[in-house]
């Protein structure tokens, strides 16, 4: 089944390498369940991390999978503004949008 929420471009290079793939998510949750942090946690910690490199993409999914973990939209922006004086105004403000973007379409039922 395909996860509509992610973008074609990724789901066609998942099912051309699957085993990459699994892989990488194996390592991610290994990562996310080693230490003392909860999965919130995790993901806004991820997300931060996605707006610092300024990765689109990244920042959506994170945004997402941080909903999915318990994250409160306020919680979401507010890490992302936390970033202002780490990463700049520009970035953050970017980062906000797109994490936005994913925020209405959830409070829309989408």
């Amino acid at each position: 089944m395909t996860d509509t929420s992610k973008p074609l471009f990724y789901e066609k290079i998942r099912k051309q390498f699957p085993e990459v793939f699994q892989a990488v998510e194996h390592l991610g949750t290994t990562l996310r369940t080693t230490g003392p942090l909860d999965e919130k946690t995790t993901q806004l910690i991820q997300l931060a991390a996605a707006a610092a490199n300024h990765s689109e993409g990244s920042v959506r999914s994170h945004t997402r999978r941080a909903l999915q973990a318990g994250a409160r939209p306020e919680e979401i922006t507010h890490t992302l503004l936390l970033l202002v004086s780490t990463i700049g105004f520009p970035q953050s403000m970017a980062a906000i949008s797109w994490a936005q973007d994913i925020l209405e379409q959830e409070s829309a039922g989408r």
